[in-house]
């Protein structure tokens, strides 16, 4: 029997941005990819995100947080799903364990984020500093300006997409900006393509960016190893990052989603922060069953 059988979930959402909240604290359980694939397939526990509370290992810290895509891989970062951890580690009856604050510092592969409760459902996370040269998004070949590299979709002279900026959050970003509403455009179709380029040796989360005025970006995501989704808060960093780099905005928007607004401000010690809500959708267990075929 799986180890993750009757273990306790939250099902959550960041703007829409499906997210599970597991928590193996007091354990030495992992989840495996298939396990994730197989509680991402059930309807009660469907996730973009599922994130998983481990034990502190940096001191200082509240929690080691693992991250997984619905294909079971993991991810690097995931802002929304950051928020949630957050709410479920502060406000849950199972989870929280006081005295917390309303501050918490969460460890993840790529870093550490610092998340501040601004209101009851609303959260800033500290993203850390975005990553720009080529081998730390990581790029396939040297780019020496990511702001804008070779990458095209359509016809030589006439690309329905083109010369996206590439940016790390903790995970690879490439921004197509975009004249009309990212609604417009099939991302579904063009975007495991673009995911999966060469030019992307880990993949990429792949973003239609319309700048609407110099605080204000529409934004479309698909994202590496999920999909479409209403949702992303490290798109939405990557993206005010790439249109601030180009001038095109100021360092402080708003970014709308399919889900909704995001805050992002790119400060001038270089961090990334993003504010915005949280929503509990119900609990649940893992049913044993559901993992037979993961065996």
């Amino acid at each position: 029997m799986s180890p993750l059988a009757h273990r306790r979930f939250l099902k959550m959402n960041g703007l829409g941005n499906e997210i599970v909240v597991l928590d193996l604290r007091g354990s030495d359980v992992r989840v495996q990819p298939a396990e994730a694939r197989a509680i991402a397939a059930d309807p009660a526990s469907r996730f973009d995100q599922m994130m998983v509370l481990h034990d502190p290992v940096t001191p200082g810290t509240d929690a080691f947080v693992r991250i997984y895509n619905t294909d079971g891989s993991e991810a690097g970062a995931c802002g929304n799903g950051t928020r949630c951890v957050a709410w479920a580690m502060l406000d849950d009856p199972a989870m929280a364990r006081p005295p917390l604050g309303e501050n918490l510092v969460l460890e993840t592969r790529p870093g550490l984020l610092a998340v501040v409760r601004v209101s009851p459902v609303d959260f800033t996370v500290d993203m850390g500093r975005p990553r720009l040269k080529w081998d730390e998004i990581p790029l396939a070949e040297p780019f020496p300006d990511t702001r804008r590299i070779e990458l095209q979709v359509g016809p030589i002279d006439d690309p329905v997409l083109h010369s996206p900026g590439a940016v790390s959050m903790g995970n690879p970003h490439a921004v197509f900006f975009v004249a009309r509403d990212p609604e417009t455009y099939d991302l579904a179709r063009v975007g495991p393509l673009l995911e999966c380029h060469p030019i992307f040796p880990d993949r990429a989360n792949i973003s239609l960016a319309q700048v609407l005025d110099r605080g204000h970006l529409r934004l479309k995501v698909w994202e590496r190893g999920a999909g479409l989704t209403r949702a992303c808060g490290t798109a939405a960093c990557a993206a005010l990052v790439a249109a601030a780099r180009l001038r095109l905005t100021d360092r402080e928007a708003t970014v709308t989603l399919p889900g909704g607004d995001l805050r992002i401000a790119w400060g001038e010690d270089d961090h990334v922060r993003m504010t915005g809500p949280t929503e509990l959708e119900h609990e649940g267990t893992f049913a044993p069953s559901l993992f037979e075929a993961a065996a």
